[in-house]
This record gives structure tokens, sequence and C-alpha cells, in this order.
């Protein structure tokens, strides 16, 4: 469920059946690009280690060099196979550098690979409001249902507009608490990631990490909706 699960280290290249690194792009053997076939990860596509805080320059030089290594124009007097195993990496590494691009769908996915991702909480169907969210929801649900009321009396659109306002700033405020969260969590398991012999401790953080998303999720649906009741 963590990273101290077996990952493959080697792939095959289909063109001179030598062996290559999982994270090579090209044959040691016959330098052809490599099929994509099965990868390790973003992360290791992109060489850089799993982390959550990375060096945003950086991911991009690598994103860079990468595009130049895949283009097409390298690729025009190449076989079929080349071609394609080119256009493979080229939209992975496109899927990779967004993904990783954004501190929020980095996590997202770092959780998913590590086995505590949406789908490991066997959850379906609508969301349920994470408990640390009940009485912040319960007041907005209040307030919202009034502001509608005023609407349908026809007050004036200053006044519901100005409780739908104050209804905002403390949802506002509570995914500010949870981005601060999310950064320091994101602290946390950059410092045991690889740490031998902490497997119960990366796992805790993990499972933070996952509860702070699904409230974010939460927090992000709650402001849309007072965004929907704005623009009625």
């Amino acid at each position: 469920m963590t990273s101290d699960a077996t990952t493959p280290t080697i792939q095959l290249c289909r063109n001179c059946g030598g062996g290559a690194p999982v994270d090579a792009h090209f044959c040691p053997q016959c330098t052809k690009v490599l099929s994509l076939g099965r990868q390790g990860d973003y992360f290791a596509f992109l060489g850089v280690p799993r982390r959550l805080r990375v060096n945003g320059a950086e991911l991009e030089r690598r994103f860079r060099s990468l595009s130049r290594q895949f283009h097409p124009d390298y690729f025009y007097n190449a076989s079929p196979a080349e071609r394609r195993a080119s256009l493979e990496r080229a939209s992975y590494l496109n899927d990779a550098y967004r993904t990783l691009h954004q501190p929020i769908t980095r996590i997202a996915y770092l959780l998913e690979l590590e086995g505590f991702g949406a789908a490991a909480t066997g959850g379906q169907g609508a969301p349920t409001v994470p408990p640390s969210l009940l009485e912040e929801v319960f007041e907005l649900n209040e307030e919202l249902d009034a502001v509608r009321e005023l609407k349908v009396s026809g007050a004036p659109e200053d006044e519901w507009k100005r409780r739908l306002e104050a209804a905002r700033k403390p949802i506002v405020g509570k995914q500010a608490e949870h981005e601060a969260d999310l950064d320091r969590l994101s602290e946390e398991w950059d410092a045991v990631a690889d740490a031998p012999g902490r497997r119960a401790e990366r796992e805790r953080v993990l499972a933070a990490l996952r509860e702070r998303v699904l409230e974010r999720n939460y927090i992000t649906n709650l402001l849309s909706g007072i965004e929907r009741e704005l623009s009625l």
C-alpha cells in the first residue's frame, strides 16, 4: 500500500529484445526509443523523486528536454513502430507534467500510487459530509434557504448578495486552513517517503493527506454552490 511495495525495474526493448531500466526512454543497446509499455509512474518518467514539494523550474526543464527528444521531427524517417513509441511517450509526458505541475493533482496522484486514492475508500454515489465540516455545511444550507426565500419575496439584490458574501467568508477561511494543512503534510511526506522502517508513519501521513483532499474537494463544491446562487 505504500512505497515499500515492489515495482518493476526493467522494461523490454521490442526492437532488439534487450533490457532497459524502467525509467529509461531509449534502449541502451540499440538506441531506439522504447515502447511505452508498462511504465513505473509519472515521477519516474520525468526523473524526479516521489516527493510533494517539487522544484517547479526543474520539473519544467525536464519536461521541455524530454519534449524535444520525443518530437515527431526526429522520427520522420523512423519505422512505424518507433514513430508510434515516440508519440506514446510524448502523450504520456504531457499527462505526467500536467499532473505533477499542480500541487493538488500531484497529491491526488501520489495517493493513487500509494493505494490511498478515492477508490481505496470504497465510497460510491454522492459524497458524504466530512465530520469536520458538519457545522459549516449546516449553517451554509440554512443561509442558502434564507437567501432563496428573500429572492422569491422580491428582496433587493444587494440584500441577499450581502448575505451570500457573508456566508462565503467562513468557508473561504476553512479552505485556507486546508491549504496550509496540505502544505504541512506534504513536507511531512517528503521527510519520511524513503526513510527505512517508517512505514507506519508514511501511512499516517497518507491517510491524513487523503482526508484533507476529500475535505478540500467538499469545500470547493460548497463555494461553487455559493457562486451559482450569486449568478442566478
